[in-house]
């Protein structure tokens, strides 16, 4: 029997964005067109896999099981026609990497101006989210995560040398509330504190003390996802917080904040530029593997 693929990519894009005009827009082709490709999908398989309505777009459960079956497939599919191309030719294409907000080697701009002046072909979609999902699933060709996040299944490439988390505070708000001795004095202290979501409970502060690591529950006054926010709020003397130590640089260089607690903040490993493991990359992902190795190397374009 031949299987009828039709209208797969549509509905792919369709379950991804949420959005028939945002669909139409990633293939290249009109919103009818994207309507009518699902309609007949829909049709060809006897059941509905959208939910259409005049506000918004979401999966049936037939859907979302179809969804979650045939994005890894398609994926594979992109990269073994793109690995099937000449591979000296330049790379092309639209490249979606999924990158932690606090990533700061890959978001400080200079890795990304650097690798578009040296791939024109190459269109960089980069998504600042510190969601946690599957990036084949979603659509993207990789992304950049914490080292201790990754999964075991796949590659990964420095892009950052090792990270410490750590604690700081504006010199006036030390002024006035007093440094902690211990993490464990933190709870009595005003908190500025992150999650990734509103549905989810503020991050606790870890921390290791004789080899042990243990966390503080920090019961923050002020919770936000804006790493921006958190740094801003901090400066302004407003409480102490908790965050990657290359986020903070900038300012601890500057003397705007102040490092507390430093010998409870032991090191771990970077960020990774992560991917799939699979026999032959997209020339587009190779280059920009590539580049990344070579910016940690020092090399500039």
């Amino acid at each position: 029997m031949t299987t009828d693929l039709a209208g797969m990519p549509a509905f792919v894009a369709v379950a991804e964005t949420r959005n028939f005009r945002v669909a139409a827009e990633r293939l290249g082709v009109t919103r009818s067109a994207v309507s009518q490709s699902v309609r007949a999908l829909e049709n060809r398989i006897g059941t509905a896999l959208v939910h259409r309505t005049t506000r918004s777009v979401g999966l049936t459960e037939a859907g979302q099981a179809l969804y979650s079956r045939v994005a890894p497939a398609i994926s594979e599919v992109a990269a073994a026609i793109d690995a099937a191309s000449d591979r000296d030719a330049r790379p092309t294409g639209r490249l979606r990497v999924a990158v932690s907000s606090i990533a700061e080697a890959f978001l400080s701009g200079t890795l990304i101006a650097e690798f578009v002046e040296a791939y024109p072909g190459v269109q960089l979609d980069v998504t600042v989210t510190d969601e946690e999902f599957d990036i084949v699933a979603r659509g993207f060709d990789a992304g950049v995560r914490l080292g201790e996040v990754l999964a075991q299944d796949v590659i990964a490439v420095p892009v950052s040398g090792d990270q410490r988390q750590m604690v700081v505070g504006a010199q006036s708000y030390i002024a006035r509330w007093g440094a902690p001795r211990h993490p464990r004095d933190l709870t009595d202290h005003r908190c500025i504190g992150w999650r990734p979501a509103p549905d989810v409970a503020p991050y606790r502060w870890d921390f290791s003390e004789n080899g042990r690591t243990f966390d503080v529950d920090v019961r923050p006054r002020v919770t936000t996802n804006d790493m921006g926010l958190m740094l801003r709020t901090a400066r302004a003397g407003a409480g102490l917080t908790f965050g990657v130590e290359e986020t903070f640089r900038p300012y601890l260089d500057s003397g705007d904040l102040i490092a507390l607690l430093e010998e409870y903040c032991p090191p771990f490993p970077g960020f990774f530029l992560y991917f799939p493991d699979r026999r032959n990359l997209a020339p587009k992902l190779r280059a920009l593997v590539d580049h990344v190795r070579l910016h940690r190397r020092g090399y500039h374009f």
